[in-house]
């Protein structure tokens, strides 16, 4: 059976410094511990502008602007100044503003939940109407908004969680149950949020790859969000509740959960349904997580940096049937870190690694690029967690050192060769692997690499049921050529050669018996 391919890959954020504020879990947890905090008092004082976000460099590489490798090139701290042009779009998506990111959280609320002013609404209708995403449908779903009166009664009685633009409140999100925790407007806002982002990166795909959302079969959604009710916390179905929101009727779709590892998993899961045949079109998609905005925004704060972590993010990868062309997901290549494993940085590279080269006969040199856990580095070590990136570079390199396959002074190198700095914001699942597919498949299409390793891990002792680590890889490769198509060439010849000699046997006989 052929392998299954990456036929696209889409990326955007939404820059939300006012949900930052807002429901980020570093905030949330200051308001309640010490409403009059000094920390919340200076953090508005450190929220960027949209147009800092855009002519943030990682940003533009991460929607395609850029590639990864270009960073390296570029003087930091990159949040100074403009360093590279600013752009709203880009080959795999775009950087979506607040204002316009609570329309389309408004678009895929489906319960009524999501309330937003109705001059504010009126305002955002005359830039909606002009964005090709936005259908005149959508626009008549919208409708026309709620009195602010109504929201600011909702907000103050508790019963709705806010929606801000800078001092402005232009909407809320009700509470979808009086006594369910797990219905409360924070959590619902938290659902929708991750909803919208994934809805829009998966109309993205669907345009850039000039795929008919009815022909999409399977959908699986690869977030760390959990929908569900007290009964059933997690139940889902997230991916149905996003492929209504793009047009994919024919699709079915489930949930996919592994912290980290989730989105990479998720890929495999895809690939297999493709390659066994049960279906021949396949979205993975995964959507931003609002509890991790502003996740480390005291140490940024504290040492005079902006909030780097202000956007949520969101991708979609189309995994479908082997067309000869676009680079596959080698099936023979899985990695996969067992329970019996160890969880020691060595015994992780080693098992999602060296194992899975080792077993194809490859070295770790002939994998063109690594990617990992892919985060902007200028975001983690203000916290004291180092430039994660470069770190499990040097963890593969070290393993090349041990493996005598390069000189311990060659590390830099390897790591410069193949790694790349982190350019994903730090959305746990979101900068695990991922973000590199779509340049990964763009260079190995254009001949300029063979082949790419996606790494997930994922920390699974946060969910307090295990101390064990997780982690999943695979290699995304040039394709060789449809197998299938090669065996019919060959199944062919040899039919003919079969009638052939059967026909002559039959002539042979029928000759014998006339003698």
């Amino acid at each position: 059976m052929d392998d299954a391919v990456i036929k696209g890959a889409g990326y955007i954020l939404a820059h939300v410094p006012n949900l930052t504020y807002e429901f980020g879990t570093t905030q949330v947890l200051e308001r309640l511990k010490d409403p009059e905090s000094p920390y919340l008092a200076k953090l508005k004082e450190h929220l960027r502008t949209y147009e800092q976000a855009l002519a943030y460099p990682p940003f533009q590489a991460y929607i395609g602007n850029l590639h990864p490798d270009d960073l390296a090139a570029i003087p930091r701290p990159w949040y100074e100044g403009e360093k590279v042009k600013p752009a709203r779009t880009g080959p795999y998506g775009e950087i979506v503003p607040e204002d316009e990111f609570y329309a389309w959280m408004l678009l895929v609320d489906t319960f009524d939940l999501v309330w937003l002013d109705e001059k504010f609404l009126a305002e955002l209708k005359v830039r909606l109407e002009k964005n090709p995403l936005v259908a005149p449908a959508d626009l008549k779903k919208l409708g026309s908004g709620k009195a602010a009166a109504d929201i600011a009664a909702r907000v103050q009685a508790g019963s709705a969680a806010p929606l801000y633009l800078g001092g402005r409140l232009v909407g809320c999100v009700r509470q979808a149950h009086e006594v369910d925790d797990t219905l409360a407007a924070h959590v619902m806002a938290e659902n929708v949020a991750s909803k919208a982002s994934a809805v829009l990166v998966l109309r993205h795909l669907l345009a850039q790859t000039g795929t008919d959302p009815k022909a999409v079969d399977y959908i699986i959604e690869a977030s760390e969000e959990a929908c569900g009710d007290m009964n059933q916390r997690g139940g889902g179905n997230f991916a149905k509740a996003i492929g209504e929101w793009a047009g994919c009727l024919n699709a079915t779709g489930s949930d996919t959960r592994g912290f980290c590892a989730g989105p990479t998993h998720a890929l495999i899961h895809a690939a297999a349904l493709v390659k066994a045949g049960f279906y021949k079109s396949v979205v993975v998609v995964g959507g931003g997580a609002m509890a991790k905005l502003g996740m480390n925004g005291r140490d940024h704060v504290a040492k005079g940096l902006p909030v780097l972590e202000d956007v949520l993010g969101g991708f979609a990868i189309l995994v479908a049937e082997n067309d000869g062309v676009n680079p596959v997901i080698r099936g023979d290549s899985l990695g996969k870190h067992n329970i019996g494993s160890g969880s020691s940085p060595q015994a992780v590279m080693q098992a999602l690694v060296a194992d899975p080269l080792e077993r194809l006969g490859l070295r770790l040199s002939d994998v063109d690029k690594y990617s990992v856990e892919m985060q902007i580095p200028e975001i983690t070590e203000p916290a004291g967690a180092g430039d994660v990136p470069t770190a499990n570079f040097k963890m593969i390199a070290a393993l090349a050192v041990m493996r005598k396959e390069i000189e311990r002074s060659a590390i830099a190198e390897f790591v410069a060769r193949h790694g790349m700095p982190g350019f994903a914001p730090t959305q746990g699942h979101i900068p695990s692997g991922v973000p590199f597919i779509g340049h990964a498949r763009d260079q190995i299409l254009a001949g300029k690499i063979t082949r790419a390793m996606i790494i997930g891990k994922g920390s699974l002792f946060l969910g307090r049921m295990t101390n064990l680590f997780d982690g999943v890889s695979f290699l995304l490769e040039r394709n060789p050529g449809r197998k299938s198509e090669e065996a019919a060439v060959v199944d062919e010849a040899a039919l003919r050669k079969l009638v052939a000699s059967a026909l002559r046997r039959a002539a042979d006989e029928l000759t014998g018996g006339e003698g």
